[in-house]
C-alpha cells in the first residue's frame, strides 16, 4: 500500500471516528417537553422519565417570552394532572435560581395515563395562560426493598436492673 493511500485511509478513519463519537449520546435537550401559550414558550424537564407512582417527581420549568425569546423572571404558575379515575394532583412553581427557571414537584398517586397541563402568567396583574394538555404515562410504584422494611422485635428486650449497693468496711450505714 502506498504511503499516500495509507494516509488517506487513516484520515478517513479518523473523520469517521470523530463523526461517530459526536453523534453518540442524547441530544442536549433530550427529555425536554415543549408547550406553548399565547405569549410563552415553556420547557419542562422531569428528573425521572418515565415517572413512577408514589414518587416525588421534580420538574424544572423554563419560561421564555415567545416574541423576544427572553427568560420570564418572577412569573407565577402551576402544573396539574388528572387521571381517568378523576384523581387530581397539582403544585405551584417556585422561581429560581437561574433566570426564567422554576421548579415544582408532583407525586402521582396511581399508575396509568395522566392528562397534564400548565398555567403561567408574567405577574399577578396578568391573566393565567394555559398550555395545551399533554399525556404522561406513569409506571407502577416500586415494591419496598427488604432493607427498607421495618423489623419489629418479636419480644421486648429485658432490661437488666442496676446492681444493688454493697456494704464494705468503710461504709458504716446499713
Amino acid at each position: 500500500m502506498s504511503k499516500r493511500l495509507r494516509s488517506s485511509v487513516l484520515a478517513l478513519l479518523a473523520v469517521a471516528s470523530l463523526a461517530a463519537s459526536v453523534s453518540c449520546g442524547p441530544p442536549p435537550d433530550a427529555g425536554v417537553l415543549r408547550v406553548w401559550t399565547e405569549d410563552f414558550e415553556i420547557r419542562l424537564l422531569p428528573d425521572v422519565v418515565p415517572p413512577r407512582a408514589l414518587e416525588r417527581i421534580t420538574y424544572t420549568v423554563t419560561v421564555l417570552d415567545k416574541e423576544t425569546r427572553e427568560p420570564v423572571v418572577n412569573g407565577e404558575g402551576r402544573i396539574f394532572a388528572t387521571n381517568a379515575d378523576r384523581k387530581t394532583v397539582w403544585n405551584g412553581l417556585t422561581y429560581g435560581p437561574e433566570a426564567g427557571t422554576y421548579r415544582t414537584t408532583i407525586m402521582f398517586v396511581t399508575a396509568g395515563d395522566w392528562a397534564m397541563g400548565i398555567q403561567f402568567r408574567r405577574d399577578s396583574t396578568s391573566a393565567l395562560q394555559r398550555s395545551e394538555d399533554w399525556r404522561q404515562t406513569v409506571r407502577n410504584e416500586l415494591a419496598p426493598s427488604a432493607e427498607a422494611q421495618i423489623r419489629v422485635p418479636t419480644t421486648d428486650p429485658v432490661k437488666t436492673p442496676p446492681p444493688a449497693p454493697t456494704l464494705d468496711s468503710t461504709n458504716k450505714t446499713p
